[in-house]
């Protein structure tokens, strides 16, 4: 059947603009039913309270559940692949952490590649770690701690969580920028570690700044520097890393993603709603009392988040021959 040109530029402009227009109507009827956040830790720690803050917020400003899935295992990659299975359609989010990033070269087999397969949606937190010391150490400052290591090549127990994790490859990124000679001593958890750290069995860690600020407003623990590249506003006295080692960073962060695919109207939507979260004061509050400080932004600018980070610890992974457990 021919048609007149001007009927047929009509008809195929109108076949092009229905899917457009369809995008859109899915995406203001969104959410239509519950979306699950899947987080790869077990439920009441402070990774699972971030979560569930957001999960809230998402509820009361979309109308619709947004349920906390906590699946725990294999250093977050269990909950990483249920979401990569997932169908692409904004209904299975992920809890991204810098595991995640660090995941990508620690782990040689997975079967998925993060960065491909999970879109970025948005930031929420940035979290420090803490360098920490048992107060028997008579270093006072990490230039002190420095020259005290190398003076006692070997001697210094250096704590940390699970094999791969934030303490770890912080303490890792540390140790290749100083050169220092430290025996690590990796625990099940940070707990643990902690424990020992007080009990003066180990001398050194990274910790969490939400885990570790009490017993360093006790005198339990003596804190040396934090690792984000500013100050934070829980510890303002407490000097950065990166002022006595240009260049060092290695935050704990968190934020959303999607599976990979899912509609680019949908991932901006959830991005509005989450920046106006963290723009919220009482968001913003609960947030802080975490230890973090906010981390607003597009989708893009946190997807240049996670491949610098990526990156980042490929390369001290890689230099400190890191393998998982």
């Amino acid at each position: 059947m021919n048609l007149p040109r001007r009927t047929f530029l009509h008809l195929a402009a109108g076949a092009i603009a229905l899917p457009v227009m369809s995008c859109v109507a899915w995406a203001q009827a969104y959410p239509s039913q519950p979306v699950r956040i899947i987080v790869g830790v077990p439920a009441g720690g402070g990774i699972d309270l971030i979560a569930r803050l957001m999960g809230q917020w998402l509820s009361e400003r979309l109308g619709q559940p947004f349920l906390i899935e906590n699946r725990p295992g294999a250093g977050t990659n269990i909950a990483t692949e249920a979401v990569v299975r997932a169908a692409a359609d904004g209904y299975t989010l992920l809890l991204v952490t810098a595991a995640n990033a660090i995941n990508a070269t620690l782990y040689e087999k997975l079967s998925f590649n993060f960065i491909r397969d999970i879109a970025p949606v948005a930031g929420i937190i940035v979290v420090p770690n803490v360098m920490v010391v048992n107060p028997s150490v008579p270093a006072k400052t990490v230039p002190e701690f420095i020259a005290y290591s190398k003076a006692n090549p070997g001697k210094i127990n250096m704590a940390s969580g699970p094999i791969g994790g934030p303490s770890q490859v912080s303490g890792a990124l540390f140790k290749m920028m100083t050169g220092t000679d430290m025996l690590l001593v990796a625990y099940r958890g940070t707990a643990p570690a902690l424990t020992d750290l007080l009990g003066g069995q180990v001398q050194v860690m990274f910790n969490s700044a939400p885990a570790s600020i009490e017993y360093i407003k006790a005198g339990t623990l003596r804190a040396l520097a934090v690792t984000t590249a500013t100050r934070s506003e829980q510890l303002r006295d407490i000097p950065t890393m990166s002022e006595f080692l240009p260049g060092y960073e290695a935050s704990q962060w968190y934020g959303l993603g999607a599976a990979k695919n899912a509609p680019t109207e949908i991932i901006d939507r959830l991005n509005k709603e989450i920046n106006a979260g963290l723009a919220n004061a009482k968001m913003k509050a609960r947030l802080a009392d975490l230890g973090g400080t906010v981390l607003p932004g597009s989708p893009a600018d946190f997807g240049k988040l996670i491949a610098d980070e990526t990156e980042k610890w490929a390369k001290v992974i890689k230099s400190a021959g890191i393998k998982p457990e």
